[in-house]
């Protein structure tokens, strides 16, 4: 056990640096016949430890993979959530990550899921489908799935197709719009898989002169932050407790993935802040802007600072994952049913909370 753990949180550490993960994005576990040691929500894979990994009982985790669940997904997530709880093992502290179970599916010993920008120019490009079949024949690649429980039995379906097939599971599953899954039996496994990816993809990049550094304009000067924070406080109130300044990125339009909704919202204020912007602003999308694109530059707002600096980080990677998708027949933002989903679902809120804290 104690080498499973040790295991687990060197790689935590070595793949939740800002090139794979941004805030509380991400997750890793490892496992032995009896129990799965998951990362809790919310946390970071840069700050995890073997006493904060959650330890859960595999055999009562089972259970929700043959469970009836109710259609409506309010019930259907709540059920889960509970059944989820009742597979942690009693010393473990915190809520495990919502894709526990998906973890739990892979036969590999250790699991580590990640969201780098250069996998997702690939994965929310409009020709990833295609570029991931040729780039890595080997891979198995997700249409976008609800994440949690829904993706999670999806998986279990692709996954046993793909061993009836091969004989094997594949070692990397790409999730359109969501991220890349790593699963292997040994650390150099995890690494040299994730080496595989990154090396690939940085190829295809320079392939298609496309950079893979965001371009960015010049920081705001002092003057400018100091006025644009102060209108940002005079409309904003407490949703503007925290901003954040940055260069002018061509932020993106519309939602990328489930985290970039969940930390920076699916869409950007693009006009001066003004109180009549804001409240058409409230009135069209039901919450305040997280991120304001205007007075040359790009701001995060929060209710707190760590909660704007999020904003803006997770709107300036939007920018590169847009910029890095024009090498995939560009963009391809989520369906508003998606975003919905993602806005309006108690786990992500419950993340977003414990991450800005």
């Amino acid at each position: 056990m104690t080498r499973l753990l040790d295991t687990i949180i060197g790689l935590s550490h070595e793949f939740g640096t800002p090139d794979y993960v941004k805030g509380g994005g991400g997750n890793t576990s490892a496992k032995n016949a009896d129990t799965l040691w998951v990362k809790p929500s919310g946390t970071t894979l840069a700050g995890l430890t073997a006493q904060t990994m959650v330890a859960m009982d595999r055999a009562k985790l089972a259970r929700l993979y043959a469970v009836p669940t109710p259609s409506a997904p309010a019930a259907r997530e709540a059920l889960v959530k509970d059944m989820m709880a009742a597979a942690v093992r009693p010393a473990s502290k915190g809520r495990p990550s919502v894709e526990a179970p998906l973890h739990d599916t892979f036969a590999a010993r250790y699991v580590v899921h990640t969201h780098p920008a250069l996998v997702n120019g690939m994965t929310c490009g409009r020709d990833g489908e295609a570029a991931c079949r040729r780039l890595f024949p080997d891979a198995l690649w997700m249409p976008y799935v609800d994440p949690g429980y829904t993706l999670c039995m999806e998986v279990r379906k692709a996954l046993k197709a793909r061993v009836a097939r091969d004989g094997r599971e594949p070692e990397l599953l790409f999730l359109e719009n969501h991220g890349v899954f790593v699963a292997a039996d040994s650390a150099a496994g995890v690494r040299n898989a994730y080496a595989r990816v990154m090396t690939v993809l940085a190829a295809e990049y320079r392939k298609a002169r496309v950079s893979t550094i965001l371009k960015m304009g010049p920081p705001p000067a002092a003057a400018d932050v100091a006025d644009m924070t102060k209108q940002l406080h005079a409309s904003l109130g407490p949703d503007a407790a925290g901003v954040a300044a940055g260069g002018a990125v061509p932020v993106p339009a519309g939602p990328i993935s489930p985290d970039h909704i969940v930390y920076s919202k699916s869409y950007p204020l693009r006009v001066s802040p003004t109180a009549n912007a804001v409240a058409r602003y409230r009135a069209k999308h039901g919450y305040a802007p997280k991120v304001v694109a205007a007075g040359g530059a790009v701001w995060g707002v929060g209710t707190t600072p760590k909660n704007a600096a999020l904003a803006l980080e997770f709107a300036q990677d939007g920018a590169l994952v847009e910029q890095l998708a024009t090498a995939f027949g560009g963009i391809r933002y989520l369906a508003d049913r998606a975003r919905d989903f993602i806005d309006n679902w108690e786990v992500e809120s419950y993340r977003s909370k414990i991450a800005a804290q």
